[in-house]
């Protein structure tokens, strides 16, 4: 199937500001079942230059420069992306890594001695929150570690209230998990800091979801992926509850959720702004835009 993605960001600023250097996640990322036939990205008011850069974590993404002065930053982005069955179940988690974990000490999960430096940044873990007794609890009734995704990502679905929220902060995990409710990226942000817990890798991701159920709604949507040894990255969506598959677009990976957002870069000046956005998905039926 193709889905065709348009994207339209417009920042308005109330006085004339001068653009900083700006740096642009909005290029679809690569995934083996998926493939990029088209993606353009037009920039209003025009850069004085740009180029494709790649950031630490691997993230493709533009970078762009200004001059002068505006009142608004326009960025519209058009990507038709072929996607191809996937499905999210199909892996073998390495045995010793499974092993590793010894339930009387709770100490988490033990990643093989060449990564453990690697992925040590991507392990979000606090020995105070308040998010461990009720991790261990599902974690003790689930029958092995997938059992244990699986019911961790239902579970927020279920008994977490999805909510839309223009501000673009992030709520801390032990604000959600008290809440009850969240925004998908802080639902998102609170699962990785449950899987923490279990000593577990993760890292945020920002892009699009497509549900073909939906006629419309679509928007920028954020989930996350934990690394598991022999399976690689797996995608787990809590706001819907479901391992992710073909259908989600990731637009930029990170341990760090501010750096996903699509936009990211300064202005000079003395003025408030204010941001507009809108995304669509459709499905279509051939490689055209």
């Amino acid at each position: 199937m193709y889905l065709k993605i348009k994207h339209l960001s417009k920042y308005y600023y109330e006085n004339p500001v001068t653009l900083g250097i700006h740096d642009f996640f909005l290029i679809p990322q690569t995934q083996d079942f998926q493939t990029v036939l088209k993606c353009d990205l037009l920039i209003d008011p025009l850069p004085k230059g740009k180029s494709m850069r790649r950031d630490f974590i691997g993230n493709s993404y533009l970078q762009a420069w200004f001059e002068g002065e505006t009142k608004s930053l326009e960025v519209k982005s058009e990507a038709l992306i072929e996607c191809h069955k996937f499905n999210p179940f199909a892996f073998i988690i390495e045995p010793q890594f499974l092993k590793s974990f010894d339930r009387e000490k709770a100490g988490g999960f033990e990643y093989p001695l060449p990564i453990q430096s690697l992925v040590h940044p991507f392990i979000h873990r606090n020995s105070d929150s308040q998010l461990a007794p009720s991790v261990l609890n599902t974690f003790n009734q689930s029958v092995d570690l997938l059992d244990f995704l699986v019911k961790i990502t239902a579970q927020i679905h279920q008994d977490w209230k999805h909510l839309i929220r223009e501000e673009e902060d992030i709520w801390s995990p032990e604000f959600t998990f008290s809440q009850g409710k969240g925004s998908c990226r802080d639902l998102a942000w609170m699962e990785m800091n449950m899987l923490g817990v279990l000593g577990l890798a993760s890292r945020f991701v920002s892009g699009y979801a497509y549900n073909p159920e939906l006629d419309e709604g679509h928007e920028l949507h954020a989930w996350m992926e934990t690394y598991l040894p022999g399976a690689g990255w797996i995608g787990l969506d809590p706001s819907l509850g479901l391992l992710t598959n073909e259908l989600y677009v990731p637009l930029a990976f990170h341990p760090n959720p501010q750096l996903t957002l699509p936009v990211q870069g300064k202005y000079g000046g003395e003025s408030n702004s204010k941001l507009e956005a809108l995304v669509q998905i459709e499905q279509v039926k051939n490689q055209s835009l």
